[in-house]
């Protein structure tokens, strides 16, 4: 079971570090993507990191901002959020998948994912 945390309020220009954790699973053997879904609009794909080679990818909007890592040791994924801006508010959900590889030239598909954990919310105030 996957669990986003780190969420919170911040003011624009402002930074957060998302973490997602897994029980019972590791996460270095997923590809694991970060997601987002603002009030009235569609789950948009943030970020994603290969299992096979620690590829990353970005959406068009956070590229320059948003930098996704792991940690084997901790069994963690975070979301680096810098220069936040107010379009950044959403829920924010990673998801995780055994087979998948997130490929650069792709937009993520929620679909692609088979686990999902609780969200976490990111308030940007401007």
């Amino acid at each position: 079971q996957l669990q986003a945390s780190g969420g919170g309020l911040v003011q624009a220009g402002g930074s957060l570090r998302l973490s997602c954790a897994a029980s019972g699973s590791t996460l270095g053997a997923h590809a694991i993507g970060w997601f987002r879904q603002a009030p009235g609009k569609e789950r948009e794909g943030v970020s994603c990191i290969n299992r096979s080679d620690g590829t990353t990818t970005y959406a068009d909007s956070v590229k320059g901002r948003f930098t996704i890592t792991r940690d084997n040791v901790k069994n963690l994924v975070y979301l680096q959020m810098n220069s936040l801006k107010p379009e950044d508010t959403a829920v924010y959900y990673c998801a995780a998948d055994p087979d998948l590889y997130c490929d650069s030239d792709s937009q993520m598909n929620a679909r692609d994912f088979g686990s999902w954990g609780q969200g976490t919310q990111v308030t940007v105030s401007s």
